[in-house]
């Protein structure tokens, strides 16, 4: 599991330091499937020791500048990863925090990609600029880190989609097929969310 994180972290790292988002895309498809892949192993070998993977909660507190953007970036990456989440408004569109509740293997995997998706978003939008030039070059970054983050959250979601599809073919975790064991994990993080955010 180590040696698998590490292998995302340094992925991550190559799609940091891409020369263009084009390639970043490339790296960070890979460490998203490996992240998948990761997710689901875990569960399965949590489901077999009740209490390996417990729920919790993980506050990330954001900065300025579009720090509603950044809230949701990380919120959809989190709600890709099996995760729920919660913003703390700072009021006029400002974003203070964002609580990820979640097993401690999808909060992992948030904050990873989290960390290197919002340092490859930060390098892109210091390069963009509307089309029209009377337009506002900070409304359209707005615009483009939403856009952004809703693009991660589609490919997160396929890759979990197929981690899941792959493991589902797999032989069963203690009797208990690799779709029940991540509904069960589903329905603990609901429970736990509605317990913290009545």
């Amino acid at each position: 599991m180590a040696d698998t994180l590490d292998r995302i972290r340094k992925l991550l790292a190559k799609a940091e330091r891409a020369g263009t988002e084009a390639e970043a895309r490339v790296y960070t498809a890979k460490a998203a499937e490996l992240s998948a892949r990761h997710g689901v192993d875990a569960a399965l070998l949590a489901a077999a020791r009740p209490g390996a993977d417990p729920v919790g909660c993980t506050r990330v507190e954001l900065c300025e500048p579009y720090s509603g953007g950044k809230a949701r970036l990380l919120g959809w990456t989190a709600s890709a990863l099996r995760c729920r989440w919660v913003l703390h408004p700072a009021g006029r569109g400002r974003v203070r925090a964002v609580t990820v509740v979640g097993h401690a293997v999808d909060r992992d995997r948030v904050g990873l990609l989290y960390e290197s998706l919002v340092v490859q978003a930060t390098r892109e939008l210091a390069r963009c600029r509307p089309p029209d030039p009377g337009e506002s070059v900070a409304a359209y970054r707005r615009s483009w880190l939403l856009g952004f983050a809703a693009r991660v959250h589609e490919r997160l979601l396929a890759a979990e989609r197929s981690a899941a599809a792959r493991a589902a073919a797999g032989p069963a975790s203690g009797g208990r097929t690799a779709a029940l064991v991540l509904a069960d994990r589903g329905a603990a993080v609901d429970r736990a969310f509605a317990a913290a955010f009545p």
